[in-house]
């Protein structure tokens, strides 16, 4: 897998506004309720304390992990894509041969994947696999429960 993470500005934004919250909503209040803890006296015994700095490592280690994705983000112009292949900004309809259901796949970069909306990232095993893919080609793509089989139906772009 390559270093670079391509995502559209859309997404590029959203995760820098991400970021932004946490360091100014969310760290601060976390900050204020762990010095309050410590005022407390016997940082040993004091459960608010504890839970309090994990929190506010939780909070690091995803801004952390954010800041990578931004600083690795190669902004993707779409307009630039092969429109009889599938590519970043593609949503694909697929018959799952295993299945025999057809199921529809939009390919986003990072900071734009919503599942619950199929919009999975071009990075993840299901768009890995159907990248460069063209209407009627079959394809077997590795995913952690196993392996599953589409038959590319239709490509469509929103630009």
């Amino acid at each position: 897998m390559s270093d670079y993470i391509p995502m559209t500005e859309t997404g590029y934004n959203k995760i820098r506004s991400e970021i932004e919250r946490l360091e100014n909503e969310e760290m601060p209040v976390v900050r204020e309720k762990l010095a309050e803890a410590r005022a407390e006296g016997d940082l040993k015994e004091n459960a608010e304390y504890h839970g309090q700095r994990e929190t506010l490592s939780m909070l690091t280690a995803k801004v952390n992990s954010l800041k990578s994705k931004l600083a690795r983000a190669s902004i993707v112009d779409e307009t630039k894509l092969p429109k009889d292949q599938v590519a970043f900004g593609a949503t694909v309809r697929v018959m799952d041969l295993d299945l025999d259901e057809e199921e529809t796949f939009t390919l986003v970069g990072a900071g734009e994947e919503d599942y619950d909306e199929a919009k999975y990232p071009v990075t993840s095993p299901i768009g890995q696999g159907l990248m460069g893919k063209k209407v009627g080609d079959k394809v077997e793509i590795e995913v952690p429960k196993g392996s599953i089989n589409f038959e590319v139906l239709e490509i469509t772009y929103s630009h």
